[in-house]
This record gives C-alpha cells, structure tokens and sequence, in this order.
C-alpha cells in the first residue's frame, strides 16, 4: 500500500510539472507541409542571408577578392542573380529579364540587380504548389521539372552564400546566419 501511494504520488507530481511545462509553452505557428512548402521555406532564409551579406558588405569591399585567381565579392553576387533569373525566368516564362551590370559597378547597381532577380524568383517561388512540381521547362539546352529547377536554385544560392559568408569574415565582419 505505501508504495502505491508513492507511486501515486510520483505520477502525480510528474502529472502537475508536465501540465505546467505544456502550459507555458508559446503555442506553435501552423507550419506548411510538403515539398513545395519545405523548398519555399529553404529559399526564404538563403534569400534573407544573401541580402542581408550584400547590404552588410561595404561598397568598396565589393571589389574584394581573398587572392588574384578568385571572383571578387560583387561577381559572386552578380553571379547569384544571373543564375536567378535563368532559372526562375525560366520557370516563370519570362522573356525579357533584368540586366545584371559589370562586376565593377557600384554597390548601388549590383544590389538593384540582386533585387530583381529575388523578384522573379519570388514569383517562381510563390507558384510552386505540390500538385506541379513534376512540370517541366526548358532552361538552355536542357529540360528540368519545376522542383529540380527551384531546389537547385537553393542549392547554388546556399553555395554561394558559403562564399559571400567567407569573404565577409575575411574582411572581419560576421555573416548574417552567424549573428546573435
């Protein structure tokens, strides 16, 4: 019998510290599910740390390059928006799509390119739904479903943002995915 009421006792107590533990708790925001949910998702936070890098970089840190044989920080950023607006012009049938102006370009420039191709690929972003994933687009040469072309464009936008990440912090400043 004591052991019972221990038992009880103990679940009780457990019973009332778990109630209290779930009571506290902020509740939980609704978060989509399925592919296009999840790549949407992805393309969200990469496109927040590449804006935030090309806006934490100053302008004459755009000409920087670690040594002679490697792109300088604003080719890297023009070469994330000239790889958008392949990719998703393509998925958004667009014909005539921005220009991207020369690496030596001002900060200004680079970044207004930057942001019209994170316009396009917001609408490319924005029309992907599960049930069209499997659709497909001709991006130069080659055929790509929908899903390959938007999970390919995070893949090379968050490989990008190693680099833009890489420069930042050999200039002595902190990436926007590593700040507090």
């Amino acid at each position: 019998m004591r052991m019972m009421n221990r038992m009880s006792m103990v679940l009780a107590v457990a019973g009332v510290m778990a109630s209290g533990v779930a009571f506290g708790q902020a509740p939980v925001a609704a978060v989509a599910l399925g592919p296009a949910a999840e790549v949407q998702h992805s393309y969200a936070g990469v496109k927040a740390n590449i804006l935030k890098s090309a806006d934490k970089m100053p302008g004459d840190g755009y000409s920087f390059k670690p040594t002679p044989d490697v792109r300088t920080y604003a080719r890297v950023l023009n070469h994330v928006s000239e790889a958008q607006l392949r990719a998703c012009g393509a998925a958004n049938g667009t014909k005539d799509l921005a220009k991207v102006p020369a690496e030596t370009a001002d900060k200004a420039a680079i970044v207004e390119a930057l942001n019209a191709s994170f316009a396009e690929c917001d609408k490319a972003f924005a029309a992907l739904t599960d049930a069209n994933l499997s659709e497909t687009f001709t991006v130069g040469p080659a055929k790509r479903s929908r899903i390959g072309l938007m999970w390919g464009t995070v893949s090379h936008d968050n490989e990008q943002y190693a680099t833009l990440a890489l420069y930042l912090r050999l200039k002595g400043l902190v990436p926007p995915s590593s700040e507090k």
